[in-house]
């Protein structure tokens, strides 16, 4: 018996790849955002998801709630294991800024080693992802869920899967709206798709 969870980066907001969001409270999804979570909702719509849990964050609450609209779930849960990386104080600044931080520098190069200001490692990352994800596969077995998160979080739980160091994480693109899939049983788990673009 298995679990396919697909792992669905958040719906672009409208400074990807000019700021780091990480934590801060109010992102919304842009205009090109919605309509890339409303594309993605009617390609999942009829996928049998059984349940749908994202990251607190704004940007994944609106992905999240398209995605339920389409496929007629009446709730999102909450989960803080999906949460971003809790960059500290990086968050909200722009990467012109950060790009000239050598602790940056390091956390790009050495993420199982390096601590974010004030914040996490990537290795801690992994492990709470990972937990919220062996604990619903024991729960939910024969079932599909949705789980609506961030790049970073999703690298570190395909790392996982794959045997890969977190180091690994720039060897994978994960894009907005995107759509990766591991399946987890009792036998471990494995990678069934990465950032298929569903838009």
């Amino acid at each position: 018996m298995t679990t396919t969870f697909l792992l669905v980066r958040h719906a672009a907001h409208d400074r990807v790849g000019n700021f780091l969001a990480g934590r801060t409270s109010d992102v919304p999804l842009g205009d090109a955002g919605r309509a890339q979570a409303k594309r993605l909702a009617a390609r999942l719509a009829g996928k049998d998801i059984a349940a749908i849990y994202a990251s607190p964050r704004r940007r994944t609450q609106e992905t999240a709630a398209a995605i339920a609209a389409a496929s007629a779930i009446a709730e999102v849960k909450i989960a803080d294991a999906l949460d971003e990386v809790d960059f500290g104080s990086w968050s909200g600044k722009t990467f012109e800024v950060l790009n000239t931080d050598p602790l940056w520098q390091q956390w790009n190069c050495r993420r199982s080693l390096v601590r974010t200001p004030g914040g996490e490692t990537m290795l801690d990352v992994q492990h709470r992802v990972m937990a919220f994800v062996e604990a619903l596969a024991a729960r939910d077995r024969d079932k599909k869920i949705a789980l609506v998160s961030h790049a970073d979080v999703i690298r570190a739980l395909i790392c996982h899967v794959l045997g890969l160091s977190v180091d690994a994480w720039s060897r994978l693109e994960v894009g907005p709206a995107s759509v990766s899939a591991v399946t987890a049983g009792d036998w471990g788990a494995k990678v069934l798709m990465v950032n298929a673009d569903f838009t």
